[in-house]
């Protein structure tokens, strides 16, 4: 990135300028198959997926796959085809073997897409959190990783909406430093790919009920750096529904979606948190029945408008 910045170029993630997010936004949330939701999706129209996938542990009736690569084959190759060219795949998991269990770990996975998949891998993020499960056998695990693939190499990338500001102290002893840009530190600093945010735990306001929750926070740094306002997010192991509060805060479209029932239950408890950790979000439109027509991935026109252009 640097070598191009001091060549007068910028990197292609650098190139595109979103559609500013105005209006209402949409959010369809609907229990079903993943595959089943997925082939109703118009092709090139989505442009973040965040996938939290069964782990495959037996953690409840959802979580067990007797041939969980073959089943995991068939919606990643459907997420590369909803993709906008400027799209983002990201995918939690763990990197450890679950042999016993039926193989449902992101190496697997990630073993998948680099043979039959032409999405690139743009990196590796580690989720640090301080608070988890002791061990006795092996030593104490405080992370979990996050995959994000991009479409295209023209993916979409807001650095700045994700930077973490500096203090007054850290940042003049920063600006000594001629090799850094200024303006960006001005801005804030690059995160990194390693994320330190707690998991939530038993006694969290923001849970709902899920036993695999993820914390907002973590969701919203994903949305905020990896889609832009007036585009859409899907999510089809969407859970606890924390994709859907992100997505009506930060004033994305979404689609959600699980085969558990539960999920328009855990909806409901997160709409009732909507705002509480962010200024007001724009005025939103549920949709939960089966027309899904006022949805804009579905309106191709309206849809087409959004799509970053390069400047």
């Amino acid at each position: 990135m640097n070598r191009l910045r001091r060549s007068g170029r910028a990197h292609s993630s650098a190139r595109a300028a979103s559609a500013p997010g105005s209006g209402p936004t949409s959010h369809i949330v609907t229990v079903g198959d993943c595959l089943g939701v997925l082939a109703k999706i118009p092709s090139a129209s989505i442009q973040l997926v965040i996938c939290d996938p069964p782990y495959n542990i037996n953690v409840a009736s959802w979580d067990d796959h007797a041939h969980y690569v073959d089943w995991a084959g068939k919606w990643l190759g459907e997420v590369e085809r909803v993709l906008k060219s400027s799209g983002n795949f990201v995918l939690f998991g763990g990197l450890q073997y679950q042999g016993e269990a039926g193989s449902g770990d992101l190496l697997g996975l990630m073993s998948w897409m680099r043979r039959h998949s032409r999405m690139g891998l743009a990196n590796l993020i580690i989720w640090n959190y301080p608070n988890g499960m002791s061990a006795q056998r092996f030593f104490a695990n405080r992370h979990e990783e996050i995959a994000w693939f991009a479409r295209t190499p023209k993916y979409y990338f807001d650095l700045d909406a994700v930077r973490e500001p500096l203090d007054a102290k850290r940042l003049k002893t920063y600006k000594r430093d001629k090799r850094l840009n200024h303006d960006s530190l001005d801005k804030g600093i690059n995160p990194t790919n390693v994320w330190k945010v707690p998991r939530l735990n038993g006694n969290s306001k923001e849970r709902v009920g899920h036993p695999t929750q993820k914390p907002r926070e973590l969701i919203a740094r994903l949305v905020r750096a990896l889609s832009y306002p007036g585009s859409t997010v899907l999510d089809f192991f969407a859970g606890s529904c924390v994709t859907a509060r992100v997505a009506i805060e930060t004033r994305r479209h979404s689609i959600s979606s699980d085969v558990d029932k539960t999920l328009r239950t855990y909806l409901a408890r997160q709409l009732k948190q909507v705002g509480n950790d962010c200024a007001r979000p724009a005025d939103y439109t549920l949709i939960e029945g089966q027309d899904w027509s006022g949805h804009p991935v579905f309106q191709p026109a309206r849809n087409a408008k959004t799509e970053p252009v390069s400047m």
